[in-house]
């Protein structure tokens, strides 16, 4: 047996520090101190916060810019719970966490102690995360931690990438043990190989490619997540394909790219639907064909398939074909698949592909969408118009910054016309659509990249969710800024509700954006949180305010009233045709 005798907590913190673990996000509780203490006399450092939603979402963006699993510490029952949307948001959006949480004694199993959630089953908190986590495990024995750990890790970065939840009795973290357990995983692997494509496929691919007339790629957070945007980029220039891009794949290139179509779907711009209705082959890579990115799967607005062929690349089998039927499906990392594609093109054709015409149409289409949305992003308007907002920030930003998105204007408006000019500098909730993700997303990229500028753009409704963000932000003295666009309502819910029911019936907040007084003075919680706060009061203070806070780097929140005009739709969703069926309304200004 080993010398080396500790408690689990220690061995713990010990193994985290082998896998290079810097941070580890959470909240204390009775169940989990023997790990504080552990963690206290190591280098890595616990990002304390208020509410564990805002753990898991820090640790979420963290992840997202890291490229690593995070790790999240919560107490049991009602932290484990209240860490829970945020671990489902990353679970929606392919994130690698590992959350570990404490839990009751296992000699008190069914006795109902103190905080157990026992009403139906005994020792089973875990389940609660089964329906969302990858795998949720139970340490029965402590000399099993060593190996759930390891597959933890390896489970959450592979395939498609994903939180898993370790959950650990709290005698289990204070049992000593010897480290031989642990001395048997020294030498494995940190990280497992990916599936790649073989040749003949991809001469298969690349032809149909060659040949086809329009055809169009089509890509998803999965380039974002394997890293590939350098290989997607210089596969697109070589084969001249015009790239669309669903939500989460906003950022997998630059906005500036001559072949960069848009966002497609409900919120996409008319170019890029088209563009995907017209394709008579659609390279697919990273992507699930999502319900908004897809106008709800109805055909004439995004895609027409069948009737389009479909080459799909994804890392998780279950995706292809979910939702449309597929010509060719190819169970490969983004990044590997890319690399084999470029190289077999330029086997096939030397000459490569190039598209003047596209390029131009593309180009055209962009000058005119600006210029058609000149007014509102220079108007003076006050509050201002969500436009001028996003004008202003992105004037005011460097190429790099890290934005964090909540949902809202601040999400759907950012991934039709805000530009992203260096890839995976944006972090957005998709699949859950969390309200409150961005603020403290932000702490997590901050994080993770401390000399890059960081802002969050939330509405009010986003802020107010957990604004207790601002002392862990505060106490780490984080140069992030927080933006509010703040319409004093939950802004798209109330411009659909307005327009289908002509009520804003619990979608809106007592007085409107031009009644300051009404609300509450986000300014002033900032201030009592010991940052700083500033209130627009005219369209023409925003972006003055903005360089002074990028300057400045201190925590910094900015409130500015803004009007509630909705994002301009070309494509569909099915909730419209529920709300009033055989209507042509979509949202309107409250």
């Amino acid at each position: 047996m080993s010398d080396n005798i500790k408690t689990v907590a220690e061995h713990l913190i010990d193994f985290l520090q082998r896998r290079e673990v810097k941070h580890v996000f959470g909240l204390c509780g009775h169940t989990n101190i023997a790990v504080l203490a552990a963690l206290s006399k190591s280098p890595i450092d616990f990002i304390t916060v208020r509410h564990e939603q805002i753990a898991s979402h820090a640790a979420d963006a963290y992840a997202r810019v890291t490229g690593k699993a995070s790790v999240v510490l919560s107490h049991l029952s009602p932290g484990l719970t209240n860490c829970a949307t945020g671990v489902a948001n990353a679970a929606l959006d392919c994130i690698p966490m590992v959350v570990i949480a404490g839990d009751i004694p296992t000699h008190y199993y069914g006795k109902h102690p103190h905080q157990e959630v026992n009403l139906h089953s005994d020792a089973s908190q875990y389940e609660i995360y089964k329906p969302f986590v990858k795998r949720a495990w139970r340490v029965d024995r402590a000399d099993l931690i060593a190996e759930i750990l390891e597959k933890a890790f390896h489970l959450a970065e592979s395939g498609q990438p994903g939180p898993v939840l370790v959950n650990v009795p709290m005698d289990i973290f204070s049992e000593v043990i010897s480290s031989d357990t642990f001395d048997r995983i020294l030498d494995n692997m940190r990280s497992i190989i990916k599936p790649s494509i073989d040749d003949h496929t991809a001469r298969d691919i690349i032809t149909k490619l060659a040949n086809s007339k329009n055809p169009v790629s089509y890509v998803g957070g999965g380039i974002l997540l394997s890293g590939a945007s350098d290989e997607l980029r210089e596969f697109i220039d070589y084969m001249g394909l015009p790239v669309a891009h669903s939500l989460m794949g906003k950022g997998a290139i630059s906005d500036e790219h001559p072949y960069l179509l848009g966002m497609t779907g409900f919120w996409g711009t008319k170019l890029t639907n088209d563009a995907c209705l017209n394709a008579d082959y659609i390279l697919a890579i990273g992507t699930r064909f999502k319900e908004a990115d897809c106008s709800s799967w109805y055909p004439g607005y995004t895609f027409n398939i069948p009737g389009s062929k479909v080459i799909h690349i994804d890392i998780e089998p279950s995706e292809i074909g979910r939702n449309y039927p597929t010509d060719i499906g190819v169970i490969a990392d983004a990044k590997s698949a890319l690399c084999v594609l470029l190289r077999v093109a330029k086997e096939l054709y030397p000459e490569g592909f190039d598209r003047p015409k596209l390029r131009e149409k593309i180009a055209k289409f962009k000058n005119a969408f600006i210029e058609k949305n000149t007014k509102m992003a220079t108007s003076n308007l006050f509050p201002m118009m969500p436009e001028r907002i996003l004008a202003d920030t992105r004037n005011a930003l460097p190429d790099d910054a890290i934005i964090t998105t909540d949902v809202g204007w601040n999400k759907n408006g950012v991934g039709q016309q805000f530009n992203i000019l260096t890839p995976g500098s944006i972090l957005t909730p998709g699949g859950f659509a969390t309200m409150g993700f961005g603020p403290p997303a932000a702490i997590g990229a901050k994080l993770a990249s401390p000399d890059k500028v960081v802002l969050s753009l939330v509405g009010d409704g986003g802020f107010g969710q957990n604004p207790a963000m601002l002392a862990t932000a505060v106490e780490l003295n984080l140069g992030i800024i927080w933006l509010i666009m703040n319409n004093n309502a939950f802004g798209t819910i109330a411009g659909l509700q307005k327009a289908h029911y002509g009520i804003t019936y619990g979608t809106t907040f007592p007085g409107t954006s031009e009644e300051p007084e009404n609300g509450p003075d986000y300014s002033k919680i900032a201030e009592a949180y010991g940052a700083v706060g500033i209130k627009i009061n005219s369209a023409s203070e925003l972006l003055p305010s903005l360089r002074g806070a990028i300057a400045s780097n201190k925590p910094t929140v900015i409130d500015v009233a803004m009007i509630n005009n909705p994002t301009p739709t070309t494509g569909h969703w099915n909730i419209l045709d529920i709300y009033s069926p055989d209507k042509n309304v979509s949202h309107v200004s409250t």
